[in-house]
Order: C-alpha cells, then structure tokens, then sequence
C-alpha cells in the first residue's frame, strides 16, 4: 500500500495495488474508487484532501490477534 498527498492539486491517492485500473466510481463527493477487471480494489483518489481531512498528520496501526 502506498498513500501520495499531492499538494499541488489537493489530492490524496490510496494505492492498495498495482494491477490495471479497469473502472472508477465515483462514491462520493469527491471520491473515487479504481477497480481491475475482477474488480479487487486498486486504488482511491480524494479530491479536495484538506476539506474532507487533516492531510498534515498521518499513521496507521497493524493490528493484532
């Protein structure tokens, strides 16, 4: 998984895989979903990051069983 913030445009990029995006949805305000063709999640793209977020602070958390 890779994130990209780019500041320039105010977007977030969620990059879950690097397969072939085949389809986009758009489910939401200003957010899309990238699927393949076996539709498995590639990608998510949020538009206008700072609105919807705090794009300054990131972290994330493996959880544990």
């Amino acid at each position: 998984m890779n994130v990209r913030y780019f500041p320039d445009t105010d977007t977030l990029l969620v990059n879950f895989s690097d397969r072939k995006i085949a389809k986009t949805h758009d489910i939401g305000e200003n957010v899309l979903v990238e699927m393949d063709e076996e539709g498995h999640l590639v990608s998510m793209t949020i538009e206008h990051a700072k609105q919807q977020m705090n794009v300054t602070e990131f972290s994330y958390q493996l959880a544990t069983s």
